[in-house]
């Protein structure tokens, strides 16, 4: 990935210096976006500058005056920031919360909005801070009674799960759950920037209507390199996802086993959900202490009183290297009363 990072830098230098519209546009970035509206089963792909500002962009240009739009509660916060530039750009916009994965409750809501209304429910795909998989198949089956679109956030879906690393569609055993995808180019890509994929014509008009893309300087050609190397690898060595789905499964035992509370984890995003924030913070800290790198959480990315540390693993983690892990956990966890 640097070598293919380094040679589009040598080739295109440090900048477009522009946006899409005006000289911002590469070979590069049009060869990345046929090949990523492949990789997910969609007619075209659009890449932003950050994965950020895919989210504010197309979800601000989908959502227009008086349409509705539904969001899971536990849903990215670049989700709700494009919820609410939305409202700022349009303050006729009907918003929607339902409980987390909550098919039941996504159901009430969608049941008191008139059938001929324009919606749009938005999910991600893996949770960031819960690592759980959303109910798709549910989503889209509801979407269809209601008369509603489905968005896909797959920022920590796409390279983890899936038989192939294509994300929650795959997963599911059906690429045409969702309507639009999104993804980011910061996790699984190794790089930064964003893409968003549907149907040529709702590409074509969130490429027109999409603010933080047509005002903003376009992904440099180190990004676009780099992210080209990514996506060959996960073509190739589907093993990678493979190992990446057992070592999941080992640390989610694991935790538990421990006396964790994991939640309701299923990825290798594994939450240690600990609710108190000193514990938390100092849980952290003696963690660190021992060469083991995590994220302490807070509100208000959790809610309050769900303060987490968050574990994350690559498919490179040896086995002998997650045993240390779950040692040192169980060791500093128990010197802090988390765990028994």
């Amino acid at each position: 990935m640097k070598e293919r990072a380094i040679a589009a830098l040598e080739h295109y230098g440090t900048s477009c210096s522009g946006s899409r519209f005006m000289n911002g546009t590469l070979a590069l970035h049009e060869e990345l976006e046929v090949r990523l509206a492949a990789f997910v089963g969609k007619e075209a792909a659009l890449c932003f500058t950050t994965g950020y500002q895919t989210n504010l962009g197309a979800i601000s240009a989908l959502i227009g005056k008086g349409d509705h739009v539904i969001s899971d509660r536990f849903n990215h916060a670049s989700i709700m920031d494009g919820i609410f530039m939305t409202i700022g750009l349009n303050r006729s916009v009907n918003v929607h919360r339902y409980k987390h994965n909550n098919l039941e409750d996504l159901e009430r809501v969608l049941s008191r909005i008139p059938l001929d209304a324009a919606k749009l429910i938005v999910t991600d795909g893996v949770f960031s801070m819960e690592g759980d998989i959303v109910n798709l198949p549910g989503v889209r089956k509801l979407a269809d009674t209601y008369n509603a679109a489905v968005y896909l956030d797959e920022a920590h879906a796409i390279g983890v799960i899936g038989a192939t690393g294509r994300g929650t569609m795959e997963h599911h055993g059906d690429m045409t759950l969702a309507d639009v995808v999104m993804c980011t180019f910061s996790k699984s890509f190794g790089s930064i920037g964003g893409f968003i994929a549907g149907d040529n014509i709702v590409v074509d008009y969130i490429k027109h209507f999409a603010r933080p893309l047509i005002f903003s300087a376009s992904m440099p050609p180190a990004n676009l390199g780099a992210v080209m190397a990514a996506l060959d690898i996960l073509e190739a060595e589907p093993e990678r996802v493979a190992r990446l789905h057992e070592i999941a499964e080992k640390m989610i035992k694991g935790f538990a086993d421990l006396g964790f509370n994991v939640g309701t984890a299923e990825t290798p995003i594994v939450p240690l959900i600990i609710g108190d924030n000193e514990k938390t913070f100092l849980f952290w800290k003696a963690l660190f202490e021992r060469g083991v790198y995590v994220n302490p959480v807070v509100s208000p990315a959790v809610p309050p009183n769900r303060s987490l540390i968050r574990t994350s693993y690559m498919a490179i983690h040896e086995d002998d290297e997650l045993d240390t892990i779950l040692e040192i956990s169980g060791e500093e966890g128990r010197k802090l009363g988390i765990i028994a």
